[in-house]
């Protein structure tokens, strides 16, 4: 398991929300994959939606520059 993974995990346990905004951020960026990228985005912006948090908007325009979101 990969220290990200374990990372995730973790912070899934304690639903430490912030941290997996970044988290989540962080995966989609070393995925060499699009799909998954897509996949960690999404994530990433739910838990960004449920905090007011101030990546939303990147998220979100993120998320609609790859056609995963109106």
């Amino acid at each position: 398991m990969s220290t990200l993974d374990a990372q995730l995990l973790a912070a899934h346990e304690v639903d430490d929300r912030p941290a997996l905004v970044r988290l989540y951020q962080d995966a989609a960026q070393m995925s060499f994959d699009e799909n998954a990228a897509g996949f960690y985005l999404t994530h990433a912006y739910i838990f960004a939606l449920e905090l007011g948090h101030a990546d939303t908007p990147a998220l979100h325009a993120k998320l609609k520059a790859m056609g995963r979101e109106s």
